[in-house]
């Protein structure tokens, strides 16, 4: 197995955690209607998102997991655009 397509290999393990993290973090949310974040525990989001701070927090994570999932993404892409790593 070549260098690039262990490289290839830990991306997409890499690409399927941080889509696992990116849906946890979407949903954690603070709802703004009757949507799945009151259906999962709404309560307890309630309160957490009354700080604003946590609410920040969990933004800021968000974003940042999102510009990697995408940059992920697009590597995965020019991967197998370019045929590198098999």
């Amino acid at each position: 197995m070549s260098g690039l397509a262990v490289l290839k290999l830990v991306i997409q393990i890499l690409l399927v955690i941080l889509s696992f993290l990116l849906t946890l973090l979407i949903l954690m949310h603070k709802g703004k209607g009757g949507g799945l974040s009151d259906m999962f525990g709404g309560g307890l989001t309630q309160n957490a998102g009354s700080s604003g701070v946590a609410e920040k927090n969990l933004n800021r994570w968000t974003v940042i997991i999102a510009l990697l999932w995408v940059a992920l993404i697009i590597t995965l892409d020019l991967f197998m655009k370019f045929n590198i790593g098999g």
